[in-house]
């Protein structure tokens, strides 16, 4: 992302009496609005996984922006749609408990498609919190992007939101990112920094290969089963001071799933472990060997245990 211009970010508010700013900031939406591309475009560095399947992420994860203006703390939320399965409706709980204990809320629209029902849900969900909502109209950058009919909505719902409020965007081409961070500092309060300068993260650095892991195999799966996987680290080791070994299983539901993971010949786990060690590699100032298995943990979407611990 271009860095940050603190001239143009003056002319948005007179922050010559205040201090540093800090804020956390909850990035809300439906499944693949752009939420977890806007993360990782603000932040300059991949935060959380991006797919064109909705709702890959599983986890309220960090990603955090530092600029001479203060600190903006963002918490990639899983996308809320509607549904009734045990693990949707976990995933709306991680979502509504740190849109509840943030300082601020990003609402994310994809202008793409039509404000339907499942978006109103959304807002109607937000709008007793319009005193710290910053709305960023996604996608400008696709030829079927209808910003108007996206403003129209956000006018018919929050009809106090100040406009300089409302953004027009394209994570994915870094199109006035900026301006959603300036009406995020806009209103966020005054406070000290939660995390040193050099932080872009708080990810635990197991957590992070599990997500890469699971990026590389749902980018190359189809239908349900990107979303009947989990990687379970069974072990991590250093055993040089730049060499971290990583023994890991790609969970499924059944059976019948298992040999798709694996693909003909072992060709499609060997492919997502060549290409989770290469992004590894990209991430990690030490060199990374992972032992990538499948098993099967039979409906583990149904067991709390395993919801608990994945869905956090």
């Amino acid at each position: 992302m271009d860095n940050l211009n603190d001239e143009k970010l003056v002319s948005t508010y007179d922050d010559s009496a205040i201090g540093p700013k800090t804020a956390l900031v909850s990035i809300v939406g439906r499944p693949s609005a752009g939420k977890s591309t806007f993360l990782n475009t603000a932040s300059g560095e991949k935060i959380s996984i991006v797919s064109s399947i909705p709702q890959t992420t599983r986890n309220a994860i960090k990603g955090i922006v530092n600029t001479s203006y203060g600190q903006l703390v963002f918490v990639d939320t899983p996308g809320l749609h509607l549904s009734e399965k045990k693990m949707n409706l976990k995933l709306t709980e991680v979502a509504r408990e740190q849109i509840i204990e943030s300082d601020e809320i990003l609402y994310i629209i994809d202008s793409t498609r039509d404000c339907g029902e499942e978006e109103k849900l959304i807002a109607d969900m937000l709008k007793p919190y319009v005193a710290k909502l910053v709305v960023a109209i996604n996608k400008i950058e696709a030829p079927s992007s209808n910003t108007k009919a996206a403003r129209d909505f956000i006018s018919s719902v929050f009809a106090d939101l100040s406009q300089d409020r409302i953004v027009e965007m394209s994570a994915k081409d870094d199109v006035n990112v900026n301006d959603v961070l300036k009406a995020l500092y806009s209103i966020a309060p005054e406070g000290p920094q939660l995390y040193p300068e050099e932080y872009y993260t708080d990810q635990e650095v197991e957590f992070r290969i599990a997500e890469i892991i699971r990026e590389q195999a749902i980018n190359r799966l189809q239908q349900e089963i990107p979303h009947a996987i989990y990687v379970n680290i069974q072990e991590m080791k250093m055993e040089k001071a730049n060499h971290l070994y990583v023994r890991a299983f790609l969970c499924v539901e059944r059976e019948s799933q298992k040999g798709i993971v694996i693909g003909k010949g072992a060709s499609l786990i060997k492919t997502i472990r060549v290409e989770s060690i290469k992004e590894c590699r990209k991430i990690f100032p030490y060199r990374v060997d992972l032992d990538l298995q499948v098993k099967v943990d039979k409906n583990w979407r149904q067991k709390d245990h395993i919801l608990n611990k994945l869905l956090k």
